[in-house]
Parts: structure tokens; sequence; C-alpha cells
């Protein structure tokens, strides 16, 4: 397993809501464009990052699996990242990880219409 539980393992606080945002601390390749992500609250799952390959842009390297597969853990950050070219959140992999949603500071608001506003 690439990274690990260790004494750089922690969670984040938002202040705003003391809602928590959890590291990455082990991260396990599973197959195809499927990496198990363990967070730093024991909860764990497998992401699916082949839906990336459709956004383009600095995604477009996970179409070289061996550039995919060199994935690491930053454990300042508690991200998993792709050298210093691509990461993902851990809020990001977290919810697609264990399906749990995202906490409501990090959901965008519905934009006003014209006749709300």
């Amino acid at each position: 397993m690439a990274g690990g539980i260790g004494p750089g393992a922690r969670s984040r606080h938002n202040k705003e809501e003391d809602t928590v945002i959890h590291d990455v601390v082990e991260a396990v390749y599973r197959g195809g464009y499927r990496i198990e992500v363990v967070f730093d609250n024991g909860r764990s799952g497998v992401v699916d990052f082949s839906p990336y390959l459709e956004r383009g842009g600095i995604f477009e390297r996970f179409h070289d699996m061996k550039f995919f597969r060199k994935f690491e853990i930053n454990t300042e950050l508690g991200v998993l990242t792709w050298g210093d070219e691509v990461d993902v959140a851990p809020g990001t992999l977290y919810v697609e990880a264990t399906g749990e949603p995202l906490p409501a500071w990090m959901t965008p608001e519905p934009a006003l219409t014209e006749h709300e506003s």
C-alpha cells in the first residue's frame, strides 16, 4: 500500500460548520482505473477514476496507465497525487469512496433565477 497511517495523519475541520475533512492515509491500486482509498477515520472504498478521463485537461495524463498507477499520498495535505501535476481533493475522494454526501459548506448554492433576485 502506498502511504500509511502514521504520525502525519490528521483531520482538518472547517470552523464555519465544524465539519471534518478526512485525509487519505492509504491507497491501493485495484485494476483498471480503480484505487481503494482509506481515510484517517477508518472509512474506505474504491474510487473509479475512469470518468476523469472524459474531463480532459490535466486528467488527460490518466490515459497513460503507467502515469496513473504512479499515484502517491501527499501526507502533508492528505491528498492522492500524481507527481506534482495532478491531485484530487480528499473531500471529493471521500464522497466517491463512501457514498456520503458532501458537507453543506462544500455544496454550491443554487443560482437565483431572475424572478428570485
